[in-house]
């Protein structure tokens, strides 16, 4: 599983549909959805005011780093910036420097913004508009690794030997400055063309000697395309956009980040996990059978990380093994411990213990997880504060991470049931991925979408499925079975 920055939600927009009435319905379903969830729409007058007070007189750290030309990878709309890499040859290794934005430096412990920081968990992506953790003055301002401006932030540094195993890890709280925000697109665009700086250009270099060493230590990710609304011909529909080659290299720097983390923790006997646990024989039993009525047979001595990576995602079976392989990725939670180190260490997707540590401007443990890591790595005990609140960091984030799936899924059913309102009637070509007991999931091609079907099915059968209900209203699709498809 990828880190994610790679845990970032993709942002959809709300389109305007050909039907003439139903951009306004999808508008009103999204603001129900909002309400139903019962999700702020802005910050209580004290947070504002607080966070305003802590943007402006924000210290400057003495450690002056702003020598180092850092630069950001993001989304081109991204002004929430939460990390800045930059990377060196370092004799036959390498030196890659990565700074996090030091929000803990604005966060008064227990002040308005903890306190409210504390009820939302983290920011919340939806198609008609986010939800952030932190007032903009910080997570868009004053705390953003923005471009030309200094900023407060952690810096790690580690020690890369010719094979990307990190020898030595440091951690700082320096000033930086980011010389350049790049979009994924622009520093892909640049490292094809052989156009990247220094910096830029070794990202991919090190980026596919970390992906080895995952592959070794048996890492998986689902690495599924992600739905974007796309127009064609006037006509709105959900399309696939695979990961540019430079986002996955940028998620392994988080990765590391993480992992590191996670071993001064678990070094000082005192943190917080991300942790996940192995994939149960019943499970790997029941996704073994399902892949192989599907057509995808995952051989039995092959790990199942390399069998997810050598799926063709332009292939509907392939596509279709991704959404069953969902069943292995389950159980993610947080793990919090102070004195004894709990038995139960590894997130087993990375195979490896792993923290959250490089989204403090979007996700609430990460803070936590920044401070303790840095008393830890200079030798200082790690705050009361932080201590105290540790037991406390599991609970908030499976609520918040609870309520942000509920929220993607309520608002993708909406677009979906608003691309196809004016399709209902039509016959679509699809895959059946799953059975229940009504029918069963089938997964189209064109649109990209996944739907409940009735009639009598079986994973793997190739159908025509006719669609019978699309109702923005409800998020509602779903398809009746109106014969067999072509077997290839």
């Amino acid at each position: 599983m990828r880190a994610p920055d790679a845990e970032r939600r993709a942002r959809v927009a709300v389109p305007r549909l050909r039907v003439p009435d139903a951009q306004d319905e999808l508008v009103t379903a999204l603001r129900v959805i909002r309400e139903e969830l019962e999700l702020p729409e802005s910050f209580p007058a004290e947070v504002e005011a607080e966070a305003t007070r802590a943007a402006a007189r924000a210290s400057r750290p003495e450690n002056d780093l702003t020598g180092i030309p850092f630069i950001t990878i993001d989304p081109a709309s991204s002004t929430d910036l939460d990390q800045a890499l930059h990377l060196e040859r370092d004799g036959d290794g390498y030196r890659v420097r990565y700074a996090i934005a030091d929000v803990p430096a604005f966060v008064e412990p227990g002040g308005a913004i903890d306190t409210e920081a504390r009820l939302r968990g983290q920011t919340l992506y939806a198609p008609d508009g986010r939800i952030p953790l932190h007032p903009t003055v910080l997570s868009e301002g004053a705390a953003s690794l923005l471009e030309g401006v200094d900023r407060p932030a952690f810096v790690w540094t580690f020690a890369l030997d010719a094979t990307g195993t990190v020898t030595a890890t440091t951690l700082e709280r320096a000033l930086v400055r980011s010389r350049r925000k790049c979009s994924y697109v622009d520093a892909q665009a640049d490292i094809d063309a052989g156009t990247a700086d220094a910096s830029l250009a070794l990202l991919p270099v090190v980026g596919e000697l970390r992906l080895a060493l995952e592959r070794e230590r048996g890492g998986a990710s689902l690495d599924r395309p992600e739905d974007e609304v796309a127009v064609t011909d006037g006509r709105y529909e959900l399309v696939r956009r695979a990961p540019l080659p430079i986002e996955s290299y940028n998620a392994q720097l988080s990765l590391m980040t993480g992992m590191a983390a996670a071993q001064f923790m678990l070094d000082g006997r005192v943190g917080i996990l991300r942790t996940m646990p192995a994939p149960d024989p019943e499970t790997i039993a029941r996704f073994r059978a399902q892949v192989q009525a599907i057509g995808c047979p995952w051989p039995e001595q092959q790990p199942y990380g390399e069998y997810l990576r050598a799926l063709d995602r332009d292939d509907p079976r392939g596509l279709a093994v991704l959404h069953a392989a969902g069943a292995l990725f389950r159980g993610a939670g947080y793990r919090a411990f102070d004195g004894e180190v709990p038995d139960d260490t590894i997130q087993a997707a990375i195979a490896a213990p792993y923290a959250h540590a490089t989204a403090p401007l979007r996700r609430l443990v990460d803070r936590f997880v920044l401070v303790t890591c840095e008393a830890l790595a200079n030798g200082r005990p790690v705050p009361g504060w932080v201590r105290e609140a540790l037991p406390t960091l599991p609970a908030i984030m499976s609520r918040s991470d609870s309520l942000a799936s509920r929220l993607d899924r309520a608002s993708i059913d909406a677009i979906e049931a608003a691309l196809l309102r004016d399709r209902v009637g039509e016959t679509f070509d699809a895959i059946v991925i799953a059975t229940t007991a009504a029918g069963g999931t089938v997964q189209l091609s064109d649109p990209f979408i996944t739907a409940a079907v009735e009639g009598d099915v079986r994973p793997g059968q190739r159908v025509k499925a006719t669609l019978v209900t699309a109702d923005i209203a409800t998020g509602a699709t779903r398809f009746r079975v109106a014969g067999l498809g072509v077997v290839d």
